[in-house]
């Protein structure tokens, strides 16, 4: 695995009109957008993601990013995907690490961090600008949810609260944590649950 970069990565909106959809991750990716730049881009829960964001018309992703879901990859050959009416983002801006190897959850204290709160407060205020009312907000596991409503003005937007796509958060939100149940399936049921959500 490349080494963690632990650059932020900013937030990623449509080229043109308005936002009617916001996704938030909890955090940049190892594989995935620390080495993209682009939110979910190369993440290995990040393919659920875009799957639904094409399948609903909201975004178009170059075929040859399909071939190997990898951020390192899609940077060398300067793949990117284009939204529509979505913007996406996280709740901790970059790829948190100690050691530069090693992925670990960002803390409270990181999320609640008077500049991380500005710049989630920001990116809300640019994507409900001239869109849709309100805003439709989706997190992906709880910290991501749980920080987006201590936001001011958070009681604006229509929350969404959905398990993280990982597999380690579709296991622990299924009923007995996922036993005798395939992976693939809760991929594939928290995708249709995401599409319903952006139709």
């Amino acid at each position: 695995m490349p080494r963690i970069q632990g650059h932020p990565v900013p937030a990623l909106f449509p080229d043109s009109g308005s936002v009617s959809v916001m996704l938030f991750g909890e955090a940049p990716g190892p594989r995935g957008a620390d080495q993209s730049g682009i939110p979910f881009w190369g993440d290995g829960a990040g393919i659920t993601v875009y799957r639904a964001l094409v399948a609903t018309g909201r975004a178009v992703v170059p075929d040859a990013a399909w071939e190997d879901w990898d951020g390192a990859r899609f940077n060398a050959l300067s793949l990117t995907p284009q939204l529509r009416g979505t913007a996406l983002s996280n709740a901790y801006p970059a790829c948190p690490t100690k050691d530069g190897e090693h992925f670990h959850a960002p803390s409270n204290r990181d999320l609640l961090a008077p500049a991380n709160l500005a710049r989630l407060a920001a990116e809300l205020a640019q994507a409900a600008a001239g869109g849709a009312s309100p805003l439709r907000v989706i997190a992906f596991g709880k910290r991501a949810e749980w920080v987006l409503s201590r936001i001011p003005g958070a009681s604006d937007f229509q929350h969404v609260p959905l398990p993280h796509p990982s597999a380690q958060g579709l296991l622990h939100a299924a009923p007995d944590h996922g036993k005798g149940l395939r992976l693939e399936d809760l991929r594939r049921a928290w995708e249709a649950n995401l599409r319903s959500w952006l139709e």
